[in-house]
């Protein structure tokens, strides 16, 4: 999701500020979250482009650069579009009727027998 907002919105020094939002999975112990970022793009006084990414109104590194998992500080995060951690979520709730597994009985003959009908 990429929104790009209008001049209202722009913060002291910023050209432009767009809003993205990702959806994160660590690899190694399962957690899911999403975050939103405000990505306001600036010119330093020499011309250069920067950006800043800021999250709950804190500047914060990048995501894409090396995202961290909130749960176990593991690096192995995989990055996805938003909407997918909380779809997951809700098919996880999902009430999902399964017979139950069991022996399965069947009909016993002796050997030499007639089978049954």
């Amino acid at each position: 999701m990429t929104e790009i907002s209008g001049p209202g919105a722009l913060r002291a020094g910023a050209t432009a500020v767009v809003t993205e939002a990702y959806a994160f999975a660590c690899m190694r112990c399962g957690y899911g979250w999403e975050q939103a970022y405000e990505i306001e793009h600036h010119v330093d006084a020499d011309g250069h482009t920067f950006v800043l990414y800021v999250a709950d109104g804190r500047i914060v590194p990048s995501p894409l650069s090396r995202p961290t998992c909130r749960s176990c500080d593991g690096h192995v995060v995989r990055i996805l579009r938003p909407g997918r951690v909380a779809s997951a979520r809700d098919a996880a709730h999902r009430e999902r009727r399964v017979p139950a597994a069991g022996p399965v009985e069947a009909p016993w003959a002796p050997k030499g027998a007639a089978p049954l009908p």
